[in-house]
């Protein structure tokens, strides 16, 4: 078993600490901190924001062979 140290922000230890006296289980600490953000106890911080590229990479079927380019620049 790994253990490890992590800070939480405020408003994360609030719906912790709410979410876990909701529950008649002890549940683990990561599966609660998925759970939060999947069922609304802790709002998002921000919205995903995909910009595209002021330069393109000039291959014009990345979005359908992605895992092809993936593969060959991992090697």
């Amino acid at each position: 078993m790994k253990r490890a140290t992590i800070t939480f922000p405020d408003d994360l230890e609030q719906a912790l600490e709410r979410f876990v006296d909701e529950q008649t289980v002890p549940v683990q600490l990561t599966a609660v901190v998925q759970y939060l953000g999947e069922r609304g106890y802790l709002p998002s911080r921000s919205k995903l924001r995909i910009r595209p590229a002021g330069r393109g990479s000039g291959q014009d079927d990345v979005s359908v062979s992605h895992d092809q380019y993936l593969s060959s620049s991992a090697t």
